[in-house]
């Protein structure tokens, strides 16, 4: 979405008012949350915009034909929420009513349905739709009950947000929707978790067939271990900032995990068909052969940076809890991140 920030501030797009585009998308900001049976880190996001051309209920109107003639979602298994106003604005009853003449239940919240570029830039409210997966009839709403599912986010760009926090409406009200890709497969096999769709089975049945990992441990080896493939797909490499650090994160998050009772398994044991699969599946034409030996390059720095980081944590840790500066010196003068320093003592007990 970002790329298409002047355009929402009024610059013509060379494509028109309407577009739309499959992209893949790395989000950290949901890193803690992977592990459960629908976030990922790594997904492909179907994405349409209206850049000063139709409105928020047009585009809500479209979803819901999308979602139930199109899809054939039942339209009973929906929900939807939408901004319910805070100290600045107003409710969102234009999305509101849309969906309550369409038969759609309707949950008002604050924050997490507005939508924000960033401190600064394009923001405004937003409209969640979620699909129920659990057993028997709908109940309660997407706010308490996780069997609610959201797939798919309808933005209303109609404010610039100012340094100062100031709201200031934009020349022209443009629309930005996205839905993963991942999650809609899930709903539409009428499955409970992303892990069963055909771009991440693989990696579950490798990850759990090689080193007997189950439940959560299993998905969050399983998806940071392709979100890293599909990261160096891209040409990024390990490194200590932006995005090498990112790739690097995930790396040994994914190892801390492998390795929390045994630290015998290797990357290298993955077939390396799982690194062309999921290659293709994101449209990078890169080979797959240059990627083992990239990820056994990061795994023997990360061998050796735990051999020399237990018994810098575990004198550390003599000293009785370990405070802010504690974890400051460890990073900044032995380069073992926080993260790193929490699986350590959790290992130590």
């Amino acid at each position: 979405m970002h790329p298409l920030t002047p355009y929402l501030l009024g610059r013509p797009h060379p494509g028109g008012r309407r577009l739309v585009d499959v992209q893949r998308c790395l989000r950290t900001t949901d890193l803690d949350e992977v592990g459960d049976r629908t976030h990922l880190t790594v997904f492909q996001m179907l994405g349409s915009w209206s850049l000063g051309d139709y409105d928020i209920a047009t585009s809500l109107r479209w979803g819901f034909d999308l979602l139930t003639d199109g899809y054939g979602i039942a339209p009973g298994r929906l929900h939807a929420t939408v901004f319910g106003g805070d100290d600045r604005l107003g409710p969102d009853e234009t999305a509101r009513d849309t969906w309550t003449a369409l038969g759609v239940p309707v949950e008002a919240l604050g924050d997490d349905n507005w939508w924000s570029n960033g401190p600064t830039g394009p923001c405004g409210p937003d409209s969640e739709i979620f699909v129920w997966t659990g057993d028997g009839p709908p109940a309660s709403t997407p706010s308490v009950d996780e069997r609610w599912v959201e797939v798919w986010n309808h933005v209303q760009m109609r404010y610039h947000r100012h340094p100062d926090g100031r709201l200031t409406p934009l020349p022209r009200s443009s629309i930005d929707t996205g839905m993963g890709l991942e999650r809609l497969e899930m709903v539409l096999r009428g499955d409970r978790s992303v892990f069963t769709g055909d771009g991440l089975s693989l990696w579950v049945g490798a990850v759990r067939d090689r080193w007997g990992l189950r439940g959560a441990d299993l998905r969050v080896v399983a998806d940071h271990l392709r979100s890293a493939v599909v990261v160096l797909g891209d040409g990024v490499r390990p490194g200590n900032t932006g995005r090498g650090y990112v790739l690097r994160r995930l790396l040994r998050r994914a190892l801390t995990v492998l390795w929390r009772d045994d630290p015998a398994p290797s990357l290298g044991e993955l077939p390396t068909t799982l690194y062309a699969d999921t290659l293709r599946r994101f449209r990078q034409p890169v080979d797959p052969g240059a990627l083992p030996g990239l990820l056994g390059d990061e795994e023997r720095r990360f061998r050796g940076l735990l051999r020399r980081g237990r018994p810098l944590v575990e004198r550390v840790r003599a000293r009785g809890p370990l405070t802010e500066r504690d974890y400051h010196w460890l990073h900044d003068t032995h380069g073992l991140p926080r993260d790193l320093v929490d699986g350590l003592l959790a290992e130590a007990g």
